[in-house]
């Protein structure tokens, strides 16, 4: 009976060796692609999609008009460098009889890296096609570049709709023509995404502040470009402020709302603009959306000392 069973542990072990010394088997293959670039909230009746456009590495601590190894050392408390890595979101607002979007992203203007709206609304449940309203921010070609592929109108139902004061200075040749050398993108970016809509008859500048379908209101909030606004989402009593470029980097502006960026064309105005809004979202505890917040973009500002805290929403599921 020993003798058996020796032989048997001894058959085992024989067998287990030509496993024991093989080759491991190779790992399943990393993806290496997100999920899709879309979230979901419903403000009062209405729902609101943010939208990803995909990330963009931005030399932050030469853009921010501050000391470049304060921006440095600010990111790194919060376990950030430079360039650093920012979204670019726009947002879809279903009323129940409109669809509105807020910004389109780059489209092909900033390279591969951004241009990723499309594929997103798409897997978000919606086409272009399906668009009623576009409303722009303001004309900087991350915000307008989704507009258009290859001279195209990507949105061929839509009205497209921004402030009165930045068309007339982006949408300007004679503008374009006196700017410095590295300002002219700016100006080509803001034409050929907008001059297919105006030309189409589907371009109609925004004067002033008021509403512009029920429930979507436009909030002129000047500086960042002359004509950049913001649009206020309103619902059952709650309310939703998409505040476009009001701030470009959280971990910086809002501990120093002082603090602005090159982008800027007007920084007093802008940091005006900036602390009004922030000091009434902070007062009255409504929803804000951001361009360049990370994605989702979405949040809550409270104060704290002489600047704010921002408080990103909770992660929802629809019910």
């Amino acid at each position: 009976m020993i003798n058996a069973c020796k032989t048997t542990l001894l058959a085992a072990l024989v067998a287990a060796l030509p496993a024991a010394f093989a080759p491991a088997h190779a790992a399943a293959p990393m993806v290496k692609t997100p999920a899709p670039g879309f979230f979901r909230i419903m403000v009062g009746d209405f729902e609101v999609t943010p939208v990803n456009d995909g990330t963009v590495d931005l030399p932050v601590d030469q853009l921010l008009r501050q000391k470049p190894e304060q921006t440095r050392a600010t990111l790194e408390k919060n376990f950030l460098k430079a360039p650093l890595e920012t979204s670019d979101n726009a947002f879809l607002i279903n009323t129940g009889s409109k669809l509105v979007l807020v910004d389109t992203g780059a489209g092909a203007l900033f390279g591969p890296t951004l241009g990723k709206f499309v594929n997103n609304l798409k897997a978000a449940g919606y086409q272009p096609e399906q668009i009623d309203e576009i409303y722009i921010t303001h004309m900087h070609g991350d915000h307008v570049g989704g507009l258009v592929n290859s001279g195209q109108r990507v949105f061929p139902n839509a009205v497209v709709r921004a402030g009165k004061a930045d068309a007339d200075f982006w949408l300007s040749q004679a503008n374009m023509d006196k700017a410095p050398a590295d300002k002219k993108s700016f100006f080509q970016g803001a034409m050929t995404a907008i001059n297919p809509y105006v030309q189409a008859g589907k371009f109609k500048p925004i004067d002033g502040a008021g509403q512009l379908v029920p429930g979507v209101s436009a909030m002129p909030e000047h500086g960042h470009t002359p004509g950049h606004t913001s649009y206020v989402v309103e619902s059952r009593g709650q309310k939703l402020v998409l505040m476009g470029d009001l701030i470009h980097v959280a971990s910086v502006q809002f501990d120093n709302p002082q603090v602005t960026i090159g982008f800027d064309s007007d920084e007093k105005a802008a940091y005006a603009s900036r602390k009004q809004v922030f000091d009434d979202a902070a007062k009255n505890g409504y929803l804000v959306g951001g361009a360049h917040l990370q994605f989702p973009g979405l949040g809550h500002i409270a104060g704290q000392g002489k600047g704010y805290r921002w408080i990103p929403v909770n992660y929802t599921q629809m019910r």
